[in-house]
């Protein structure tokens, strides 16, 4: 027993995530499913950052060969036995994943995913508790959706003629290609939706269908000039490494044009990179560089990786276009806002005055990183000829200089608001209810008149599932 747990322990030295049991008998592992589980249970033993929470990824689990073998052998499936190895999977470890082609995954980290171009909220059909219909929250830019001018705020009851309902909306919506069957909202002129509001088809219809799509996630730029102040507005979709200079090239157009406050909108953004997150955080400042703007704590075999993230001067071997600001203002909402997201508050909030206006977080401090069969584990350049499998667990907690976490219920906004669904308004617009808010406190205006008194929250929400990229925060 005593020699198999110290053979066990030294299969992790230094990294080395070869098959250590090979070593011992080439015919130990003879099934592909056997070596798939095999290669899922050594890299969460070694990587996971709940893996002291998780009895069978104890280093003494197993006192015997055979008995590793039986346990790996227990599992229909790589994906089966990740599963029964995350800790509170529906409470804490929400996020981390398991992929059968890496190559997908790593398209996905780089923003390139099969997409039709909309973005949508889903509820229930005012006075019924089965019928579904959506609104359109984001049309991305040269996607299909843009090229049949979709937009934000479009409603739609039915998919292919068929009503949505709570019984077939996710195959409806989930599919390649579809018909989207478009209709009209009708609040009878209150906000309150038991005056029999309807939402009714209109007769008009969008045929989409996915295609590959590499997403720009630097969706939008504007400078407003409100009271005589330069305020610059950001729509930023998603922490994606690729398009660092491009996020870098839109504060050079805020620096050029004299912005002195700024609006970053967050409230689609479920993650990415911690380091672009660092970039952006180092872009709204540029009088930090140098000091610590995150860190990373990994488990007791990684802790020797713990890290951390400091504002930089230089991105890509170009400067960082910075505006030296002591405040910013974040937009957000409780579906999508998450993650590197999440970080970027947390992680300024230290240094200067972050003002939230939205909705209550997601709540994810946890950075994944993406973990390969292969000697090195975390590079895909050794990686085992025989699959493609991957993994994207949880691999550390992120904290801001403090050692303070994101809580798992979320970050609370300073200014809570939600998006009304009959008032979305056009976004970087300075009526859309959200920026119009972040604009009033501003210039000390108050309350925005025009905004409408959201009857969102009463409609019975829907929600479409979300993977775990969906909401990532990961290690490049």
């Amino acid at each position: 027993m005593k020699n198999f747990k110290t053979l066990l322990l030294a299969c992790f030295t230094l990294l080395a995530m070869t098959s250590c049991y090979d070593d011992m008998d080439d015919n130990i592992i003879p099934a592909t499913t056997l070596e798939l589980n095999d290669f899922v249970w050594k890299a969460m033993n070694y990587v996971y950052l709940y893996k002291s929470e998780i009895p069978n990824l104890a280093d003494d689990r197993f006192i015997s060969i055979d008995e590793y073998e039986t346990y790996l052998n227990s599992y229909a499936s790589p994906e089966e036995l990740f599963e029964s190895l995350l800790y509170l999977p529906n409470e804490i470890d929400r996020f981390s994943g398991i992929y059968s082609n890496y190559y997908d995954l790593q398209n996905a980290l780089s923003g390139t995913s099969l997409s039709n171009g909309i973005e949508f909220n889903l509820y229930y059909v005012p006075g019924s508790s089965a019928e579904i219909f959506g609104v359109i929250t984001l049309v991305l830019a040269d996607s299909p959706a843009e090229s049949l001018n979709l937009q934000r705020g479009d409603f739609f009851r039915a998919v292919n003629g068929e009503n949505l309902t709570a019984s077939n909306y996710i195959n409806l919506l989930s599919a390649t290609s579809y018909t989207l069957n478009l209709a009209t909202y009708s609040d009878n002129g209150t906000p309150d939706i038991s005056d029999d509001d309807t939402v009714t088809l209109s007769g008009n219809s969008a045929s989409l269908s996915k295609v590959s799509y590499t997403e720009n996630p630097v969706h939008k730029t504007n400078v407003l000039n409100v009271g005589g102040i330069s305020v610059g507005y950001l729509m930023y979709n998603g922490f994606t490494s690729e398009f660092d200079n491009q996020l870098n090239n839109a504060f050079a157009e805020f620096n050029a044009a004299g912005v002195t406050e700024l609006v970053i909108d967050l409230r689609y953004n479920g993650g990415g990179s911690v380091q672009t997150a660092a970039y952006l955080g180092s872009m709204v400042t540029g009088q930090f560089t140098g000091q610590v703007f995150s860190k990373l704590f990994y488990n007791d075999n990684l802790s020797n990786n713990d890290t951390e993230y400091v504002f930089t001067g230089s991105i890509n071997g170009n400067s960082i276009n910075s505006l030296n600001l002591s405040r910013v203002y974040v937009l957000t909402t409780n579906r999508q806002t998450a993650s590197a997201s999440e970080l970027v508050i947390n992680s300024l909030s230290p240094y200067i005055d972050v003002v939230v206006i939205g909705e209550n977080t997601v709540g994810k401090t946890q950075a994944s990183r993406t973990v390969y069969d292969s000697p090195t584990l975390f590079s895909d350049s050794e990686a085992n000829t025989g699959h493609t499998y991957a993994l994207q667990p949880l691999v550390a907690n992120s904290t801001n200089i403090n050692n303070e976490l994101v809580p798992s219920t979320g970050l609370i906004p300073d200014i809570e608001l939600s998006e009304s669904i009959t008032n979305l308004g056009v976004l970087g617009d300075v009526n859309e209810p959200l920026l119009a808010a972040a604009l009033a406190d501003i210039t000390g205006s108050g309350r925005p008149a025009n905004l409408s008194e959201s009857f969102s929250l009463e409609l019975e929400e829907i929600r479409m599932p979300i993977t775990p990229l969906q909401q990532d925060m990961h290690i490049d």
